[in-house]
C-alpha cells in the first residue's frame, strides 16, 4: 500500500506492507485522514516515534472477526490499551503504560491506504455526517475532554490561547457551556470563523488583563504557556492542549504562590463529539484549507506547517 511515513525524515512508500489485523482488531480502509499539530511536531523528533503517521481519520472495515463491522464507515479511538494493567482496571484506558497510539507510539497510523484498530476503538459514523465532517471527530474529542475535567460555568471568564485548528474547535466547544468567552490569536483569518459564529476574539495579546477564571493554552509552542499564565487570576484554572517538541521554561514559584490549578488535557470522549456534529452544533467545515491526494503528502505537510493554513486532509 502507500504509506507516507517518518524515520528522521518524511518519506512516501509506494509499497509499504499492508497492516495485517491481529486478533480483535479490524482492517481498516482509511477515506480521509487529517493533519494535525502533533504529525508536524513528530516530524521534528517529537516521542521519537518511526513508522506511518497520523491518527485522525474516517475509514470503512474491510475486516474483521465480527461480521457485523463489515463495510461499516468508522472513526477510531488512538489508545490501544492492555486492558489488564491497573490503570486499566480503573478504567484509565488512555493511561495504560503498555498502551499503543495511532500513528504516535508502537503503531501505525492513517496517512496510508489501511490501518488496523482494535474493535473496541471503534465508533459507527451516522449517516448524517460526511467524511470532511468525520475527520474531525478525534481533535473534537480532545476539545471536549475539557468538559470531562473541569466545571465551565456561565458566570466564568474564559479565554482560549491559540487559533489553531484545536483552538478554534475548543473555543466552539466552550462557547455551548454559556461563558463569558473569548479567543486570542495572531490570525485574523482564523479568528474570523470565531467571529461569525459569535464568539468574541481578539488579535493578538496586546491589552488583555490576567483576570480570567480558565485559560486554555492551544498555542502549541513553548512560549504559549507563559503567555497563558500571564492572563490567569489568581486560583484560576490553566487547562493545557499544547504538545511539541522540546521543552518549555516553567515559573513554578508563580503558579505556588497564585495556587494555580494546571491540568494537563489529551484524548477524550468520541461519542458527543459524534453527537455534536450529527446535530450541528460545531462547524468544522470551514477550518478546511485544503484536501490533497495522499501521493502529494509531504507537500502537504508543508502546508500543513505553514502559520495562515488551518486544517489539510489527505485523502488516500
Amino acid at each position: 500500500m502507500k504509506a507516507l511515513l517518518y524515520d528522521g525524515e518524511l518519506k512516501l512508500l509506494p509499497d509499504y506492507p499492508r497492516p495485517k489485523p491481529p486478533p480483535g482488531e479490524a482492517l481498516i480502509r482509511v477515506s480521509l485522514a487529517g493533519i494535525c499539530n502533533t504529525d508536524l511536531e513528530i516530524a521534528k523528533g517529537y516521542m521519537g516515534f518511526q513508522g506511518v503517521l497520523g491518527h485522525e481519520f474516517v475509514g470503512i472495515v474491510e475486516a474483521a472477526e465480527e461480521e457485523g463491522w463489515l463495510g461499516k464507515r468508522v472513526v477510531g479511538e488512538i489508545n490501544c490499551y492492555c486492558g489488564e494493567c491497573p490503570l486499566c482496571r480503573k478504567g484509565l484506558f488512555t493511561h495504560c503504560p503498555e498502551r499503543t497510539t495511532l500513528g504516535i507510539w508502537g503503531r501505525g497510523g492513517a496517512f496510508a491506504e489501511y490501518l488496523t484498530l482494535p474493535l473496541a476503538n471503534l465508533h459507527l459514523v451516522p449517516e448524517e455526517i460526511p467524511d470532511e465532517d468525520a475527520v474531525f471527530v478525534e481533535p473534537l474529542a480532545a476539545a471536549l475532554e475539557i468538559l470531562e475535567q473541569i466545571q465551565v460555568k456561565p458566570t466564568d471568564r474564559v479565554i482560549v490561547v491559540g487559533d489553531g485548528k484545536l483552538g478554534l474547535l475548543v473555543a466552539q466547544v466552550l462557547a455551548l457551556q454559556g461563558c463569558d468567552l473569548l479567543a486570542v490569536g495572531h490570525h485574523a483569518h482564523k479568528l474570523e470563523v470565531l467571529k461569525r459564529l459569535g464568539i468574541a476574539t481578539h488579535l493578538g495579546e496586546g491589552s488583555l488583563e490576567g483576570s480570567f477564571d480558565i485559560v486554555v493554552d492551544c498555542t502549541g509552542n513553548p512560549e504559549g504557556f507563559a503567555q497563558a499564565l500571564g492572563l490567569l487570576r489568581p486560583r484560576g484554572t490553566l487547562v493545557l492542549k499544547s504538545t511539541y517538541h522540546g521543552e518549555a521554561e516553567v515559573d513554578l514559584s508563580r503558579l505556588v504562590v497564585d495556587e494555580t490549578t494546571l491540568i494537563g488535557s489529551r484524548c477524550g470522549p468520541f461519542v458527543p463529539a459524534l453527537e455534536l456534529l450529527r446535530r450541528g452544533l460545531v462547524e468544522v467545515a470551514s477550518l478546511i484549507s485544503a484536501t490533497l491526494p495522499l501521493e502529494e503528502g509531504i507537500g502537504a505537510f508543508q502546508l500543513a506547517g505553514k502559520r495562515e493554513t488551518l486544517k489539510v486532509l489527505l485523502r488516500p
